[in-house]
């Protein structure tokens, strides 16, 4: 990497330090007011951001721990030479004073013989203010104290701009909400974007969402947004939240590397996530330059309208200017000059933040138009509902009158209105009451950007009222779901219902008695049972003396009940949830149902493994969810493989679980893991690749592998499988299901627990991956007793058979319920509801009913729930003993006597004539 020369001998000029000297003279008032000590070097002590960010512009001072500087001694029979360090030309004050805290702490940190003196130094250098000179930043130091300044002085000026940048990126992303919601009160802007929801399933990002909630706070009562559509406003969650994102991202790789003391692979660290913040800077500066923009073409005030255009042609940063600024900050310009490229992306932040202040701008004027509005509003505050004459927009006529001649209010957001009452009472305080239109805009957009600036007291005083709002409205903040888990609207419990029935209907059709077993397991029952995939098991906190976790799967906990109950013989289903600690993508979640079904028990050779292979193809068939395919191999083939190709049999499963990858991952990658990461050489990993390419119809490709020659006919496991596998195939074509199998050689399935067929169905839409899957586990009951119980079971993977069903009914009408009929009261006598509806309980009709004076609201109810028919009870009904009987689809009444309705409803019910 190539950066400036900055440590420097005596013989050499120092070219900057007058301008270090010069920037920290103006921080001689810090001596003046209280500061704040930020201590270096205590046990366990770390450096943090903001406590570089506070000393760097002189709000805290720093002190060395006492005890450290104590286990340090003076050499001082070491030779010294008088050097200097210097600064860079290019580089702010703050900047300059961030990378001196950084080189202390990296010092502190190396354990090399520094002596206490040159640290001392270094810290009164940091804490001095107006008294110092050129001078001050040389130091006598030791070959060895050089050659440690020299090591770290690169890093520490990359920690130091850094910090600088990753501090103001901070402050901006909070304040760019903030000035946001401001924004879509301007333009009355429709929030319906902010409706977003953590499904906890990957479909939306965490920081979009928290960007989404905060803006719904601070709107919350606005009766200004939801009425206009704008892609600058819709946008806020994505921009704002990416930005939000990255942030918190830069945050993270800062801390470790401000407190590291290695200086490698810190400029390729800092060139990666600050590549990524420069693109959200472009992105937030566009967004916010539209939204500027918006805010101003939504004023009707002319002169106030005029006064922005020349207020933001005139001062407010051009996109191309910043365009041009950010599009040099890529990759390859951080890894060559780092140092630079960050210290340009600081200045870059400054050209953002200027762009945010000029909407802020816009939003406030156009919101306040003059000093009598912002009066109004000031009065409002105080009634918690303030009030907006129209004076804005209309050159100071009233056009907004009410009925009865009272100027219409208008309503701000709960936050919003604090928000706006605060910066006005400052603005108020510094710039004082101005009315004419051209230097309210100039003072407002000279004032606004001391409150997103991060050295600004101002700016800490906005941050204290927007934490205190969003907190106080914290009650109104909608909860959310832990990740990985979701809620069932009643459309979607309907269809789950319905595929519940199909399945366990299914499942009894070949003879399976219900099981259920608890959650949670002991945590020993299920370790060491699921191979690489145990990492995903949820433990449980100790609870009396007992280590639990929750179940992983279904088939463990049935194995750990036969065994329990000394049962040798067992065919069960259970439908149940399951819980694995993974990432959350789209129909892939950490809580989820499945369904299964066992077959435990001596039976003839492939017996088991042929109905349950039948039942999956059943179930799928009845679902009618898609086209799928049932891929099928046999661990003891894959054995063979293995053998054949050399891999250590203590790497069988290890192996096999990068081989069941190859469905998400190409044969590149996973040889590389195997070579990499697992320890196989090159040519067996060539040798596995060859044979998992292996696939095709069934009875075609075990023709192939039995032919004299075939490498499997050697080897005794191979053998055995190839022999069960023309069983297996014999049976499924006899049984019509044949068409349905992919007899694929790269299936492996990760468990550890297979020792025979293995099978996975998948959807041929692709997005879903597996649907469900399964195998033969002879072993599994055995590790839990005495007696070794063969098995074989599938488990539907329900949850992806629910996310299929939902896509493909997305645009049907789904019915929630079931109710037949409505009892519709047209009036208030719950009584007459209550004995009418009581007859159609009792006679096992399904019923509601409701009581409303007004007809429609009956006839809405009706439709809306797809009730198929109404019994209509009025005044004129109840006075002649009878009942209007409705049939909403055919939109066709007719009359009943009140003691033949159950009668008549049972028969049409039944679809039998009157």
């Amino acid at each position: 990497m190539s950066a400036p020369k900055i440590l420097y001998t005596e013989s050499v000029k120092m070219a900057s330090t007058k301008t270090l000297v010069a920037a920290i003279e103006a921080l001689s008032m810090a001596e003046k007011r209280e500061v704040s000590v930020v201590g270096l070097g205590g046990k366990g002590s770390s450096l943090s951001s903001s406590a570089v960010f506070s000393v760097a512009n002189g709000s805290s001072h720093v002190r060395i721990d006492s005890a450290v500087l104590d286990k340090l001694s003076d050499n001082n029979s070491q030779s010294l030479s008088s050097t200097r360090i210097a600064i860079p030309e290019t580089v702010t004050l703050e900047e300059s004073r961030a990378f001196l805290v950084a080189l202390l702490n990296r010092l502190l940190l190396s354990h090399s013989k520094i002596r206490p003196v040159l640290l001392t130094s270094l810290c009164e250098t940091l804490n001095r203010s107006s008294h110092l000179d050129s001078q001050s930043l040389i130091f006598d130091v030791t070959a060895e104290e050089l050659a440690a300044i020299e090591k770290f002085t690169v890093p520490a000026i990359l920690d130091g701009i850094s910090v600088i940048v990753n501090h103001s990126a901070s402050v901006l992303s909070t304040m760019a909400d903030i000035v946001a919601a401001l924004s879509c009160e301007a333009t009355r802007a429709n929030a319906s974007s902010f409706n977003l929801m953590d499904s906890g399933d990957g479909s939306v990002a965490k920081d979009e969402a928290g960007v989404a909630s905060d803006l719904r706070l601070m709107l919350n009562g606005s009766k200004l947004v939801g009425k206009s559509d704008c892609d600058a406003e819709s946008e806020i969650p994505k921009v704002h939240g990416s930005l939000r994102e990255i942030v918190r991202w830069v945050h993270s790789k800062m801390r470790v590397e401000l407190n590291s003391v290695s200086k490698a692979g810190s400029a390729r660290v800092y060139a990666n996530v600050m590549s990524a913040l420069a693109s959200a800077l472009w992105n937030l500066g566009e967004s916010s330059y539209s939204r500027a923009k918006s805010n101003v073409n939504s004023m009707s005030d002319d002169s106030l309208k005029s006064a922005l255009v020349q207020m933001l042609d005139k001062k407010c940063p051009k996109l191309d200017g910043l365009k041009i600024a950010l599009g040099s900050l890529n990759g390859l310009a951080f890894e060559d000059n780092c140092v630079n490229s960050i210290h340009e992306l600081n200045s870059c932040l400054g050209l953002v933040r200027a762009i945010v202040a000029w909407e802020a701008t816009a939003a406030i004027v156009s919101l306040l138009g003059s000093e009598s509005i912002a009066e109004a509003l000031k009065e409002g505050c105080e009634k918690t509902q303030p009030a907006e004459n129209s004076t804005a927009g209309t050159n100071g006529k009233n056009a907004n009158v009410g009925k009865k001649g009272e100027k219409k209010k208008k309503v701000l957001g709960k936050g919003t209105t604090v928000i706006l009452q605060h910066i006005n009472e400052r603005r108020k305080k510094m710039v004082g009451n101005i009315v004419e239109s051209l230097v309210l805009v100039e003072k407002w957009g000279d004032f606004f950007p001391s409150f997103l600036d991060p050295k600004d007291p101002e700016c800490g005083i906005l941050l204290d009222k927007v934490k205190e709002v969003l907190e106080s409205n914290e009650s109104r903040r909608l909860p959310k779901l832990p990740k990985g888990t979701r809620d069932f609207a009643r459309e979607q419990m309907a269809i789950r219902e319905r595929a519940f029935s199909i399945i366990v209907d299914v499942f009894k059709r070949h003879g399976a008695t219900a099981l259920d077993t608890p959650v949670f397991e002991l945590r020993e029952t299920l370790m060491g049972k699921y191979g690489e995939d145990s990492k995903l098991i949820y433990d449980l906190a100790d609870q009396g003396g007992e280590l639990c976790s929750l179940r992983y799967d279904l088939t463990v906990p049935f194995a750990r009940y036969m065994a329990m109950n000394g049962l040798t013989s067992f065919k069960r289903y259970q439908i149940a949830k399951v819980y694995r600690r993974d990432n959350p993508s789209k129909g892939r979640y950490r809580e989820f149902y499945q369904c299964d079904f066992d077959i435990a028990g001596q039976h003839e050779t492939m017996g088991p493994d042929f109905e349950v292979i039948r039942i999956l193809t059943e179930l799928l068939d009845e679902l009618n969810i898609g086209n799928y395919k049932v891929k099928l191999s046999h661990r003891k083939l894959l054995d063979g493989m293995m053998q054949l190709c050399g891999v250590p049999p203590e790497k069988f499963r290890t192996i096999s679980s990068s081989i069941d990858k190859l469905d998400k991952q190409d044969l590149a990658q996973i040889k590389k893991e195997m070579i990499e990461e697992k320890g196989l050489t090159i040519e067996t990993a060539e040798k596995i690749g060859s044979f998992v390419n292996e696939k095709g119809p069934p009875l075609e490709l075990l023709s192939k592998l039995k032919q004299d020659g075939s490498p499997f006919l050697e080897n005794d496991s191979s053998k055995v499988a190839l022999k069960e596998l023309e069983i297996l195939f014999k049976a499924l074509e006899k049984a019509e299901c044949i068409n349905k199998v992919i007899f694929d050689l790269s299936l492996a399935r990760g468990l550890d627990y297979y020792t025979g067929a293995i099978f996975e169905a998948v959807f041929e839409g692709g997005q879903f991956g597996s649907i469900a899957a399964g195998g033969r586990y002879d072993n599994l009951i055995g590790m839990f007793g005495s007696k070794q119980v063969p098995a074989v079971g599938v488990s539907l993977g329900i949850e992806r058979v629910f996310a299929i069903m939902e896509q493909s009914q997305a645009n049907q009408a789904i019915r929630a319920t079931e109710t037949q009929v409505l009892v519709s009261i047209v009036g208030d006598d719950l009584s007459q509801a209550a004995e009418l509806v009581k007859d159609m309980w009792n006679a096992k009709i399904k019923a509601e009913y409701m009581v409303n004076k007004r007809v429609m609201k009956h006839i809405d109810r009706a439709k809306e729930s797809r009730i198929p028919w109404m019994v209509i009870v009025g005044e004129r009904e109840l006075n002649e003993g009878i009942v209007r009987l409705k049939d909403i689809e055919a939109n066709k009444e007719e009359v009943v006597p009140r003691n033949k309705i159950v009668e008549q409803l049972q028969r049409r019910l039944n679809g039998t004539s009157s």
